[in-house]
């Protein structure tokens, strides 16, 4: 087996990078701490090329012993560039070296996949009322017309995933085409053999690299479902989102709509009158409470609490199947309905020490209870850092010099606490020569009534000046809505096109923003992290405030008071903290490689005037730092008119049974492998390595082995077999 040091060597110069000593000291670090099976913390500034310098050591030690390594990224837009960029590339670099080729899948949460028998009307639709599935047509209308499309790609893609479909389609429509993991009849569905999601994540039990997202690893380890292969080493990138993704993941919540929709569900059951029942009563006491916090239950909002957990639970006895009774798709899914308002609403009787329940009115559903717990520290101590080597990394991990306060969220400090490394690698970027940072000192401090006039005409100055090329990254929704319909307005149609958040899925707008440099892309939290558009058309960004939490958010007040109770300064500890890294994380977006340049621009004067603006912009990469506006515009203007062309964009590829572009093979000593559905067993590898031997052409080889060209193609390029080009057949030592 190669070394660490050759590989990573052969990586970079393969990929046209060139040595980076903070990627080095990363792998290498990363290595170790999986010998010495030890918990580990690197913060590796942008440029570093974190993603090989733990990539090329997880498939180093995954081919060593056998055991998968699982990587868990932030989002499923980070997911998508290490399956569709970073490793196909690594997977042909290394295989010369290792002697097999990498091997690597990708694997989500069931809604993000097709339900084929859903879509054979298996399930009953979202919207009874709108149509029935199994007869819709384009006549129907858009709705109609996007689950026809749906249905005709399902019978086309080999993952079913829902990233492959490009141009995307609403969530309305795909929810129609989908079911979550409770609704899922799991061996019990008659198209089991035939599922996505089942089919992916068996492929996914005999690879080296499997990649999935934070929520996906909180799913698997909090609620004991056991999706993900065996392992010994986890990987968390973008490792400062962890808390929060799991915090989410773990948050319920109750309404009345959501207690009547379960009730349609279950109209089947006698009890079901009794659940509406429940559902005014809920209603009415919700309608009774104020917004805001709660710290102790209402007689009033308990007694109707009580009243749907216990009606929920009668009708649950009701829908449950008998020993022996088939369960059909309309019955999971009222019992998956009932089952979630019964847990809800027991989980929020209980007022666990830790949990924060909360009222929130949703303009759309009326009120809406919450609860979430408001440390996960030690669940993810228990669930996270059990019996397995946890590698954490991302650009944002020490805060004041130190890792502890992230540490401390994590349940790594305190007694009983695992032990860690930390390592602080650094960046290659001169930041000061590469970009600035630009405060609009001149602007009011932003209020609550929105967006103000000088701010609008303060980012229609800057995007007019740097021609487009504008990513903005807002505080909420509506302020990046708002943002966009103005700059629309000012700036007319065709001279500077204006994306939006929410317009189609999230990497269709960015890879429509990376291709014309005339373009502005707003929109809110995911934007400010993982998004990754090196080069010319991306040479602003536009943050509109400082990101605190906000003001009655229930979670962070519970948080500050805590702090504050242990005699901490719960402000600088809870919303300083959490706006310093959104604020890292969204001025991260600017520069991506060692020749971009651009402007950070924050309009908010607080970033100046505030007591703790020092700490917000010691959070920062060291930009050039300035107030001078008119400096900033004439920058703009000099960056647009000497512009290279935008980098290439590639649209994704269809993704196989494994989510990849091209299958990757069985390890060697499987005895079975699985290549786009169609099992090879030893013997048939030995007579498609004979064949190849005799020189038959890849026409010849499906008709003697009477399957579809393709699959031989990929059976091919699994064992690394190669035909003479007069065959037309090409294997992986051709680069295709």
């Amino acid at each position: 087996m190669p070394e660490l040091p050759d590989l990573l060597a052969a990586a970079v110069a393969d990929l046209g990078g060139t040595h980076r000593p903070g990627q080095t000291q990363m792998a290498q670090a990363v290595l170790d701490a999986i010998d010495a099976q030890e918990h580990l913390l690197v913060q590796a500034g942008t440029g570093t090329g974190k993603s090989l310098g733990y990539l090329v050591p997880a498939i180093l030690h995954a081919q060593r012993t056998g055991t998968p390594v699982i990587i868990a990224t932030a989002t499923l837009a980070l997911q998508g560039q290490i399956v569709d960029r970073d490793l196909p590339r690594l997977a042909q670099t290394l295989a010369p070296l290792l002697g097999r080729r990498p091997t690597y899948a990708l694997v989500k949460g069931r809604r993000n996949y097709v339900c084929l028998h859903k879509l054979e009307g298996g399930f009953p639709p979202e919207d009874e009322g709108l149509f029935d599935i199994a007869e819709a047509d384009a006549g129907v209308g858009r709705l109609g017309a996007q689950v026809v499309r749906l249905r005709e790609w399902a019978q086309e893609s080999a993952s079913g995933d829902r990233d492959e479909l490009v141009p995307g389609v609403s969530e309305r429509a795909w929810r129609e085409v989908s079911v979550d993991a409770h609704e899922c009849l799991g061996s019990r569905c008659p198209m089991v053999t035939e599922c996505f999601v089942e089919r992916s994540r068996a492929a996914a039990k005999d690879v080296d690299i499997v990649v999935t997202n934070h929520s996906f690893l909180a799913i698997d380890a909090f609620e004991g479902r056991f999706m993900l292969p065996e392992h010994d080493v986890l990987v968390i990138d973008e490792a400062h989102e962890l808390v929060e993704r799991i915090t989410s993941t773990i948050t319920d919540e109750l309404t009345a709509g959501q207690v009547r929709a379960a009730t349609k569900r279950a109209r089947s059951a006698d009890s079901s009158t009794a659940l509406e029942d429940a559902a005014l009563v809920l209603e009415r006491a919700l309608e009774q409470q104020p917004e805001g916090r709660i710290n102790a239950i209402p007689d009033q909002l308990a007694l109707a609490l009580a009243t749907v957990r216990d009606t929920a639970r009668a009708v649950t006895s009701e829908l449950k199947p008998q020993p022996g009774e088939q369960v059909d798709g309309a019955r999971q899914v009222a019992l998956a309905a009932v089952e979630e308002v019964f847990d809800n609403a027991a989980r929020m009787l209980e007022e666990r020490d830790l949990d924060v329940l909360w009222n929130r009115v949703d303009q759309r559903r009326g009120p809406v209870l919450h609860v979430a717990p408001m440390s996960v520290a030690m669940l993810v101590r228990e669930r996270i850092f059990g019996e397995r080597t946890v590698i954490l990394t991302s650009a944002t991990l020490e805060l004041g010099g130190s890792f502890d306060a992230l540490a401390g969220t994590m349940g790594l400090r305190g007694a009983g606490a695992p032990a860690y490394r930390g390592l602080d690698v650094g960046s290659p970027f001169a930041y000061a020569e590469q970009a600035v940072a630009y405060v609009a000192a001149h602007l009011p401090p932003p209020g609550r009534a929105g967006l103000s006039d000088e701010l609008i005409d303060e980012i229609e100055a800057l995007v007019r000046a740097a021609g487009g090329r504008t990513l903005g990254l807002f505080s909420s929704m509506r302020a990046a809505k708002e943002a966009a319909e103005a700059m629309r307005d000012r700036l007319g149609e065709g001279e500077i096109e204006i994306l939006c958040q929410g317009d189609d899925q999230l990497s269709t707008l960015v890879r429509r923003f990376a291709r014309n440099p005339a373009t502005c892309l707003f929109g809110t939290l995911s934007l400010w992290q993982g998004v990754d558009v090196p080069g010319s058309s991306c040479q602003l960004v536009l943050i509109d405030r400082i990101p605190f939490p906000r003001p009655d958010d229930p979670l962070a007040s519970a948080r500050t008071e805590a702090i504050a109770a242990m005699g901490g300064n719960g402000f600088m500890a809870v919303s300083a903290t959490h706006a310093a890294l959104r604020l890292a994380q969204g001025s991260g977006r600017l520069i991506r490689t060692a020749s971009d340049r651009g402007v950070v621009a924050f309009l908010d004067s607080r970033m100046m005037t505030a007591r703790y603006a020092g700490f917000l912009q010691r959070s920062l990469p060291p930009f050039w730092p300035t107030t001078n506006r008119e400096l900033v515009l004439g920058a703009l203007r000099r960056l647009d008119e000497g512009a290279p062309p935008p980098r290439d964009v590639e649209e994704p590829a269809a993704r196989g049974l494994h989510g990849v572009a091209q299958p990757p093979p069985a390890p060697e000593n499987a005895r079975t492998a699985v290549t786009l559905g169609h099992p090879w067993t030893e013997q048939d590898d030995d007579e498609l390595r004979d064949g190849v031997e005799m020189g038959l052409s890849l026409d010849d080889l499906a008709e003697s082995l009477e399957l579809p060209p393709e699959v031989i193609h990929a059976r091919m390029d699994g064992l690394g077999l190669v035909i003479a080009p007069d065959t037309l057949a090409i294997g992986v030592d051709s680069g295709a």
